[in-house]
């Protein structure tokens, strides 16, 4: 997967300056289709496996008060490491200051993303949480709205005992076969991400343009990435040792396949069946955790996303002379924890939802038309913290829980 990674990296440096080129249509057009089946394939376990998982997870627990003993400690973890992430992105932007000394907005950097109001995105955001129709909601990617049906049915099944037994040993055949179908796609993933990589890589231009740009923005850049390595080599590592006393190396190597997924789908929904083979097959989490922990943090917990969008907010507030007051920060950290969980686990939708945390502080969208050029490089790393704080939680989840459960 990293030689399939490298080599579309490779691959599409070469061919940004001649993607046009119609003798190169051929290899243009596999590119992409390869890259596109790969996701597709994992798109569609998406559904099956969040349903079936968290059914599951939710019967393993038996009582109400297992289940709402696994809810509130996931909250917590989500909310703790979120909070984490935005707190170490704030601090180091507001210490690099990457975008003091700036001009200002430029004219042709106007978003082209739709405004909504807070209130409006909350009321959305809630309004998804109960889909009038689960098909629909399937196929419109509705995946929080199948998570709470999915927990509600979940507690249903095991109220009824016995009775709902059947349906229980039949989700069971289900997930063991979808885990069936994630290990022969794995055979698949480096061809998937060398396509997926080199098809972005030459739409932007290739190798010179991608780093023209990161070069421009290259403070920014550097911040975003040094907050989230911070928060993915340090903070979280941290918690993992502290609370489980696992070897953060050795339970990141068992998810070397979801990592570098992630970071070459830029969705970390995709790679929910990978992250669920490394987490449970490779590092022996209990399913009883990680069934739910995994499904619920891929919509909700996105530690990179937040972490992003503070010092993305701030960085904009630099370059327009602005300063933001310590209220400010305070009003961006808290908007920012909560935009990140309204954020799809779709590629680059946290620039959708960083309109919110603009308009807390009174500062133009147009902002946003900044970052665009480099947001597809970022959007891959932040993916990829997104997914390492999921699975790091299911092994805390699971040491929080007791045994029997």
């Amino acid at each position: 997967m990293m030689l399939g990674g490298g080599a579309g990296l490779a691959l599409g440096a070469w061919l940004g300056p001649r993607w046009q080129d119609p003798e190169l249509a051929v290899l243009v057009t596999a590119l992409g289709l390869v890259g596109s089946t790969f996701l597709a394939l994992l798109k569609a376990l998406i559904v099956p496996l969040v349903v079936s998982s968290i059914v599951l997870g939710v019967c393993r627990l038996g009582s109400a008060g297992g289940v709402a003993r696994l809810a509130g400690a996931t909250a917590l973890y989500f909310l703790a490491t979120t909070t984490a992430a935005v707190l170490t992105g704030l601090v180091l932007v507001q210490t690099v200051g990457p975008g003091r000394g700036g001009a200002g907005l430029p004219e042709a950097a106007a978003s082209p993303l739709a405004e909504r109001t807070p209130l409006e995105a909350v009321a959305e955001l809630v309004r998804g949480m109960f889909p009038q129709n689960l098909v629909a909601a399937a196929g419109e990617g509705n995946v929080l709205g199948l998570i709470v049906f999915s927990l509600l049915f979940g507690a249903a099944l095991a109220r009824i005992g016995a009775r709902g037994e059947t349906l229980a040993q039949a989700l069971e055949g289900v997930n063991e076969a979808l885990m069936l179908f994630v290990r022969g796609l794995v055979w698949l993933a480096p061809l998937g991400i060398l396509g997926l990589v080199a098809e972005r890589m030459g739409r932007a231009g290739g190798g010179a343009a991608a780093l023209e740009e990161v070069t421009r923005l290259g403070a920014y850049a550097l911040t975003v990435v040094l907050g989230l390595a911070v928060h993915a080599c340090v903070t979280l590592p941290a918690l993992l040792w502290l609370l489980t006393r696992r070897s953060p190396l050795r339970y990141a190597s068992g998810l070397a396949e979801a990592l570098l997924t992630a970071l070459g789908t830029a969705s970390s929904a995709a790679t929910l069946p990978l992250t669920m083979r490394g987490v449970v097959e490779k590092n022996g989490v209990a399913p009883r955790a990680a069934d739910f922990v995994l499904p619920v943090g891929t919509t909700v917990n996105m530690d990179g996303t937040a972490l992003y969008e503070a010092v993305a907010v701030v960085f904009i507030a630099q370059t327009l002379g602005i300063e933001l007051s310590f209220e400010q920060l305070v009003l961006v950290a808290i908007t920012a924890t909560l935009a990140a969980v309204g954020a799809a686990a779709i590629p680059e939708a946290g620039l959708i939802t960083m309109v919110l945390v603009l308009e807390a502080v009174d500062l133009p969208a147009e902002g946003i038309g900044l970052l665009l050029s480099i947001d597809w490089i970022l959007d891959r790393l932040r993916t990829t913290v997104n997914v390492w704080g999921d699975a790091v939680g299911a092994a805390v989840i699971e040491r929080a829980l007791p045994e029997g459960t």
